[in-house]
């Protein structure tokens, strides 16, 4: 079984590692890709520029406060997109504003999931999302 990949879409450095550690703790097999901005996020989707290779991730995790273009503008022009739009979009960001929560779903985001501050329940959250996607749920191909 080849592993899931995983783009993951943040420009914190911290949450960057989070992210990757709790991904090495798990038991299943991953592959993840990280950029740091929207314009990033869209070359790798659309193959462009550096990431010509790019492979098509299984599954996204995008920020909302992200430079160049935001979480919103990346995930309207994922959704747009035929090639693309059946790939699962976890909208994962620090806001809790419910004008952000609605605008994502609006958008056809696939999961809104809140960034909790403490590291252990952070590293939690992410090992659910991984449990619910990657386990649990059967992804598009």
């Amino acid at each position: 079984m080849k592993p899931a990949h995983i783009l993951l879409v943040e420009d914190n450095e911290g949450d960057i590692i989070l992210t990757l550690d709790a991904f090495e703790e798990s038991k299943i097999k991953t592959k993840i890709s990280v950029v740091k901005n929207g314009q990033e996020a869209l070359d790798f989707l659309f193959r462009r520029g550096e990431y010509t290779k790019a492979e098509k991730p299984d599954l996204i995790l995008l920020d909302i406060n992200i430079p160049i273009f935001n979480g919103h503008e990346v995930l309207k022009q994922i959704k747009y997109h035929d090639a693309l739009k059946k790939i699962p979009v976890i909208m994962l960001t620090t806001s809790s504003s419910q004008k952000d929560v609605n605008q994502a779903y609006e958008n056809h985001s696939n999961s809104y999931v809140k960034k909790p501050l403490d590291m252990d329940e952070f590293l939690e959250a992410i090992l659910k999302i991984e449990e619910f996607w990657l386990q649990l749920s059967t992804l598009p191909d």
